[in-house]
């Protein structure tokens, strides 16, 4: 995949190697690197001078951190894409997901050592690409009518939903932009929400398990990573840890396995999605979010075979709309909702 030739980075990390790795692994991929930043001062300093269409920001540095950095560029009006490149520990993973729910693109995690700096240059060019191109391509809002229709349409099924006592599986899928969808998402539902909720979000290892903390902190629901033989509940959301495939059996039981990555990716939906079919049929409900590729399009595919409801996330609403627009081009939509609806969305399908 070739870049376009208006891409145009500025690389802050406090390590002289770490800005070498990743300024090395961009030009080979002959993308610009137009600035380097040793601290947050000079990231917000090369940031205002140069620029640049992406920032790829480092979060643990002295003096100003890569999170001040971040609401810094918004409230000097920068619009500049950010991907996060962080290494993991548990302070690290709760800043890098407060990263993600602040507006970050993406996050890529720091190799560990010199065999995976290969798969970490591959994962950082494609986001970096991503967020200087996709990224950036927005529909424009829905119209005041079109809102109102939604929602009238919505409160329509919740009536519906309510007086026949239907309660579905909710399960969520979403990957680039996720954190921050799933901020703005959970803490509207409710404290119990159909018969549980299930979120494949693709993260690194080693992140999950500060995001659900982060959501559960903002939620009714209790938001935790999911753990083997945990069962699934309407006052609950489990998410996938990263790393591990989260596969269901009979009863709602959570089995984690390191079956081998799907197209790259260890969560991924389809295989969740496919399981919660199998038990549940007709009773699920799929809420595909914001996300690059086509993970939860065979999940969608057995989801409509088998009677049960998809739910999108609209393009306009989306970081990425990869992962909706797939399942909308397949025609297995059900509903397309923009992020600020999906709460009252979910809960007309699923019920509480």
């Amino acid at each position: 995949m070739s870049p376009p030739a208006s891409i145009r980075v500025v690389v802050a990390d406090d390590s002289a190697l770490m800005r070498r790795v990743l300024s090395v692994s961009l030009r080979h991929a002959a993308i610009e690197v137009v600035g380097v930043a040793a601290d947050g001062d000079e990231a917000l300093a090369r940031c205002q001078e140069l620029a640049p269409d992406v920032l790829s920001l480092d979060l643990a540095m002295p003096g100003r951190d890569g999170v001040s950095v971040l609401r810094e560029l918004r409230a000097r009006g920068l619009e500049i894409p950010v991907v996060v490149v962080s290494a993991f520990s548990a302070a690290a993973g709760a800043h890098a997901v407060e990263a993600l729910a602040e507006g970050a693109f993406d996050l890529v995690a720091k190799p560990t050592s010199r065999e995976e700096i290969d798969a970490f240059a591959r994962a950082l060019v494609e986001r970096i690409l991503l967020a200087g191109t996709e990224g950036r391509r927005r529909g424009a809002p829905s119209g005041p009518r079109d809102r109102a229709d939604q929602l009238a349409r919505i409160d329509a099924r919740l009536a519906r939903s309510s007086s026949t006592g239907r309660h579905r599986v909710v399960l969520i899928a979403c990957s680039t932009g996720g954190p921050r969808a799933l901020a703005e998402l959970l803490p509207k539902l409710p404290a119990r929400v159909g018969e549980g909720t299930l979120v494949v979000q693709h993260m690194p290892e080693g992140f999950t398990a500060s995001l659900a903390e982060r959501l559960d902190r903002v939620s009714a629901l209790t938001v935790s990573e999911a753990a083997a033989d945990e069962r699934l509940d309407p006052a609950h959301v489990l998410l996938a840890p990263g790393g591990k495939h989260m596969r269901l059996r009979q009863g709602g039981l959570i089995d984690l396995t390191d079956e081998p990555a799907i197209g790259g990716l260890r969560p991924r939906a389809d295989v969740t999605i496919q399981d919660a079919v199998a038990i549940w049929g007709e009773r699920v409900l799929l809420v595909v979010l914001t996300g690059m590729g086509k993970d939860g399009l065979d999940g969608a595919a057995a989801v409509r075979r088998s009677g049960g409801r998809t739910i999108v996330e609209a393009p306009s609403s989306c970081v990425i709309d990869g992962m909706p627009r797939a399942v909308m081009a397949a025609g297995l939509a059900d509903a397309e909702v923009e992020l600020d609806s999906l709460a009252q969305a979910i809960l007309a399908e699923a019920g509480s």
